[in-house]
This record gives C-alpha cells, sequence and structure tokens, in this order.
C-alpha cells in the first residue's frame, strides 16, 4: 500500500497580522498546514526548522522587504516555491522580487479568494512534481551506482587492460585502410570485452566470437552471398555474444544443457539485448537483427521467436552453425566438450532439423577443404623469435585474454611488442611455432 502524500506546508510573510489572519482562515479549510511570520527574518527562522513547500511574502516590510527575503529564501533553500504579495504598484521593487528572487507568481493586494487560492494550488502541485522529479532522478543515480558495483570487476578489468586491447587491436589494423582501421577497431573492442572475463571463463571464451566470425565469412562467400551480405554475416559472428555482457561467470562456464530452467531463461535474454545494444549504431543495424536470430532453429524450436525455415535470416542460419560447432569443442553447448569431428557429426545429423539444411553442407565443405597436413610445433622464448614465423597456438595473457590469435604471422614489430610487454610486467612469454612436417 503506498502512502499518503502529506498536505503542502504554506508560510504567509506580512508585518500586518490582519492580512496574516485573513490568508490563514483562506487557507486553512484547504488542509494545508500553515505557518505565519511578521518579518522577513521571522520567516528565516521558521524555513531553517520547517519543511515548507510554498511562502507567500509581503512586498513592503520593515528591516528586510519582500525582494530580499525572497532571495534569501531561493539561495537557501531554492525547491520552495515564492509568491510575492504587495498592495504598492511599485515596479522597481517588483522587477527586484522577479528578478533576484525568482518568484512563481505576483498578487496585488486586494487578491481575488479564487484567484489565490488557484495560484497557491498549481504552484505547489509544480513544487510536489519537482520534488518528485528530484527524488526520482537521486534513485536513478542511486541504482546505477548499485549497478556500477556490481560490474566492478569488470569494468576494472576493463579498465586495467585498455592499453592492451588496444595493442592488439593494433595488429589487425595494419592490413586495413584508415576508414576501415577506425570502424574495425571498434568492433574488436565490443568483441573483446565479453573476453574479458577473469579466471577460467576467460579461457574458455578466448577468440570464440574471432574464430565463428571468420568461418561464417568463409560459408557465406562459399555460398555465393553479396558482399554487404558477408560483411554484415563476419560482423554479426564477432558481436554475436555481445548481449552475454550482464550474465554472471558462473553462467558463463557452464553448458547450457545444465542450466536451471531460470538460468535459461536468463541466457535465452541475450540474444535481444545484442540487438538492442547494436541498434543504436548505424552501421550495427542489419549485423544486428543477425545477431538477435543466432539462436533460432530451422525446425521453428531454437529462440527468441521460434522462427523456422527460410523465415530465419540467412546469415543467422550460417551463424547457428558455425556457432554451435565452435560452442560444441568448447563445452558452452553440452556439458562434455567435444572433438572436432564429433562437433561435426552433430551438425550432420542434425541437418535439416536443427540447422539448415544448405548451411550444414557448404561448412561440411568448407572443413574437409581446409583441413592442412598435420604440422608439428616449436616452444618459443621471445629471444628466439624471427619474423615470419606462424603461431600453432593462440597466444593468452596470464590474466585469460587473447594477445595473438593461432595463424598470426609475426613480424618484427609484434616481436618487439612482446618483448617490451615481457620486460614492463615481469613475466615470461612462451609461443608456440608452426613446423611443417616434410
Amino acid at each position: 500500500m503506498s502512502e499518503a502524500v502529506a498536505s503542502p506546508t504554506l508560510l504567509f510573510v506580512d508585518d500586518e497580522p490582519g492580512i496574516l489572519s485573513a490568508l490563514r482562515r483562506l487557507f486553512r479549510p484547504h488542509g494545508y498546514r500553515i505557518f505565519i511570520a511578521e518579518s522577513g527574518a521571522a520567516g528565516l527562522q521558521i524555513l531553517e526548522k520547517e519543511t515548507i513547500d510554498l511562502v507567500i511574502s509581503d512586498m513592503r516590510m520593515p528591516e528586510m522587504d519582500g525582494a530580499t527575503f525572497l532571495k534569501q529564501v531561493r539561495s537557501r533553500w531554492p525547491q520552495v516555491m515564492r509568491v510575492l504579495l504587495t498592495g504598492y504598484a511599485d515596479i522597481t521593487s517588483t522587477v527586484a522580487a522577479i528578478n533576484e528572487g525568482e518568484i512563481y507568481r505576483y498578487v496585488a493586494k486586494p487578491w481575488d479568494d479564487n484567484e489565490i487560492v488557484s495560484i497557491v494550488r498549481e504552484a505547489t502541485a509544480r513544487q510536489r512534481l519537482e520534488s518528485e522529479n528530484r527524488r526520482l532522478t537521486a534513485l536513478t543515480q542511486a541504482q546505477n551506482e548499485e549497478l556500477k558495483a556490481l560490474n566492478a570487476s569488470l569494468e576494472q578489468k576493463v579498465a586495467e587492460r585498455t592499453a592492451e586491447l588496444r595493442q592488439a587491436l593494433s595488429f589487425v589494423e595494419q592490413s586495413h585502410g584508415e576508414l576501415k582501421k577506425a570502424f574495425l577497431t571498434s568492433v574488436q573492442v565490443f568483441a573483446g570485452v565479453i573476453e574479458l572475463r577473469s579466471g577460467p571463463v576467460g579461457s574458455l571464451t578466448a577468440g570464440h566470437g574471432r574464430r565463428v566470425a571468420e568461418q561464417a565469412r568463409s560459408v557465406a562467400k562459399r555460398i555465393g552471398l553479396p558482399d554487404a551480405e558477408v560483411q554484415n554475416i563476419m560482423l554479426a559472428g564477432l558481436l554475436h555474444d555481445i548481449g552475454k555482457l550482464g550474465l554472471p561467470d558462473e553462467l558463463l562456464g557452464k553448458a547450457y544443457n545444465t542450466l536451471s530452467g531460470e538460468q535459461r531463461a536468463m541466457v535465452m535474454k541475450h540474444p535481444v539485448i545484442g540487438q538492442n545494444i547494436l541498434m543504436g549504431i548505424e552501421k550495427f543495424k542489419d549485423a544486428a537483427l543477425l545477431v538477435r536470430h543466432h539462436h533460432e532453429c530451422y525446425d521453428g524450436s531454437g529462440y527468441p521467436d521460434r522462427l523456422a525455415g527460410i523465415a530465419i535470416p540467412q546469415g543467422a542460419r550460417i551463424l547457428s552453425v558455425v556457432n554451435e560447432y565452435d560452442s560444441l569443442q568448447i563445452g558452452t553447448l553440452v556439458q562434455r566438450p567435444l572433438k572436432a569431428s564429433e562437433a561435426l557429426s552433430f551438425l550432420i545429423e542434425n541437418r535439416g532439423k536443427r540447422y539448415d539444411p544448405v548451411a550444414v553442407d557448404a561448412f561440411v565443405k568448407l572443413i574437409s577443404e581446409t583441413q592442412k597436413p598435420a604440422t608439428s610445433e616449436l616452444p618459443l622464448r621471445t629471444m628466439h623469435l624471427k619474423p615470419g614465423m606462424t603461431l600453432s597456438r593462440d597466444l593468452t595473457h596470464r590474466d585469460g585474454y587473447m594477445l595473438l590469435a593461432k595463424g598470426s604471422a609475426l613480424t618484427s614489430e609484434i616481436i618487439g611488442q612482446l618483448i617490451r610487454m615481457e620486460q614492463a610486467e615481469q613475466q615470461t612469454l612462451t609461443l608456440y611455432i608452426r613446423q611443417e612436417e616434410k
């Protein structure tokens, strides 16, 4: 049950007792709490002790006139509504009261009872609205602070690793033009935020968005989609899990099929949240639609909208196949992480059911054609690295986020940056270098 709203409190200030009595008789039947003062100084003393909603002050008073009094009220209690009451046609004093006291209304003596009652009613209503607005603003600020506290660990991680993230993104920027640099940097920042999670969760998800984006783009090209659609699919692949930013680490670290009903309901919101995050950016609008539908299933059993068949955007159908192929292997879809061959068999078994047959067929061909000859790897310290060497594993920072992706080719600049990072952070980096078997 909501609490009853207290009656507004009025303060009448006038050096004439008869005026004060008349005002009190007029307003008492309307349910107001009323205080009276015969001078500005007395009025200020009441304001210091009581919570006043509206002041009606006479202009001409000894020692402190109405303009001076209302100016002090505005300065010390700005939330109090102020009304000027005078029987003198003193333009100079009235202008001073309006300018310095910022009064709500000016009422001339003798007043019209109905008019002054209406003015006070409107003024107190406005004062209550302004007070409620201040309360709601303060409440919103407090809730924002609570939200910041809940996400403090993530925010701290982002703040601490901004420099390292920019350094990692610079490796991508080297192969693109100036315009693409700025755009793709923003995309990579968004994509990397979800992977900046501490502990095993960060290691689990590191590189997931990049792998999904690269393979989805390859499938889209293989199917023959236009370049613009291929670009949107790649962007959606990078950002498909951006809606998981608000999820706790324990949910991100569990396989989907082990979650409780309540936990699943929380996870199932992330595609819509992801779309909402991206919709405000013009270049992401098309990709945002794919993010919304990347968990839809071909047979209509997916979420959030339970679309089926060709009602699901083609890019989302491709993302569903590639995303779940990777998720099956890292253990975020089923409890036991599957081998690559087992994950591929799962896709084939659910072809035409859970997944779009065209997308599955194209992906299976892609995997079979891109399988590389057996390779060995050689662990090396940074001082033994040479330009042109290729990583056989992802290079991950000790805090769980990825520095270099598997398959990255080393350059003199990259090697120098890695050596400086070792020196600055006093850590030893070991890189696994691909060695082709002959």
